[in-house]
């Protein structure tokens, strides 16, 4: 396993934010460099550390590392600092 990257804090904020309305979002994500992305759709229950590493987790039980997402909704992590 990949060695974990943290997100930005503003992109965290953009989760805790959804995490916190349960607002519905659409999830886009890489597993693995030079893939086609993935997208997942649900409302996120819970951001969580486990072994020094930030997850998130969908009320229907899917969780993610932060580090493989692309995008929440029109919102790229690329853009943010």
């Amino acid at each position: 396993m990949k060695t974990y990257q943290p997100i930005s804090c503003s992109f965290y904020d953009e989760l805790e934010a959804r995490a916190t309305t349960r607002q519905p979002c659409t999830l886009t994500y890489r597993l693995e460099p030079d893939t086609p992305p993935s997208t997942y759709q649900g409302i996120i229950s819970d951001l969580f550390i486990k072994d020094k590493v930030e997850y998130l987790r969908l009320q229907e039980g899917f969780e993610l590392r932060l580090d493989a997402l692309v995008a929440v909704d029109d919102k790229e992590l690329r853009n943010y600092c």
